[in-house]
């Protein structure tokens, strides 16, 4: 299992960290009372966030691991926002994961819980090939359900799970208990 020891500290990243921190928006009671909603879209709307967005997350996976991932795993939907740009970033692959009946072709699947009922996921079976270094990407981690399933369709296709990689994290739902691979996250 992954802990909170999975952390890439160092000046720039911090810096960057601290920048991205403050572009985010708040929203209380959304989507239902008690919930303070994380809102990470403003990263996107500014060319600067933006920017600074994918440079923090390719040096979270420079210093992080020794060799660069061979493909980028995005989640459905908001991986999609960051995951192509942090593949072209790192010269590597993208591969989207997708909710059932959205992927053309021969695809692997995998059932997983969400906080609010079931789900299946789907990977197109010829995405990754045997032993490519894998990341899995997402905007957030919550109760790690999602990443976790994404984790297995990699297996599934005998890639090499190398780790997850989030721009937050909801620390006390303690999703990354639920993953078998290190865990990094931009923000907390």
């Amino acid at each position: 299992m992954a802990d909170a020891t999975d952390v890439v500290e160092g000046p720039e990243l911090t810096k960057l960290n601290d920048e991205l921190r403050s572009a985010l928006k708040q929203y209380p009671d959304f989507p239902q009372p008690g919930i303070l909603f994380e809102d990470i879209l403003p990263l996107f709307s500014s060319y600067e966030h933006h920017a600074k967005l994918m440079e923090a997350l390719a040096l979270q996976v420079l210093q992080a691991f020794p060799e660069k991932p061979d493909v980028i795993v995005g989640l459905d939907a908001r991986g999609f926002l960051f995951g192509p740009s942090l593949a072209l970033k790192l010269e590597a692959g993208f591969v989207p994961v997708r909710k059932k009946g959205k992927m053309p072709g021969e695809c692997v699947s995998v059932k997983f819980v969400k906080e609010y009922g079931e789900d299946i996921f789907e990977m197109q079976k010829d995405g990754i090939k045997p032993g490519q270094r894998v990341l899995v990407v997402d905007d957030i981690i919550a109760t790690g359900g999602s990443a976790a399933a994404a984790g297995s369709l990699v297996r599934q296709l005998q890639g090499n799970l190398i780790g997850y990689l989030f721009i937050l994290e909801i620390d006390f739902l303690k999703g990354r208990e639920k993953l078998d691979a290190p865990v990094y996250t931009l923000l907390h």
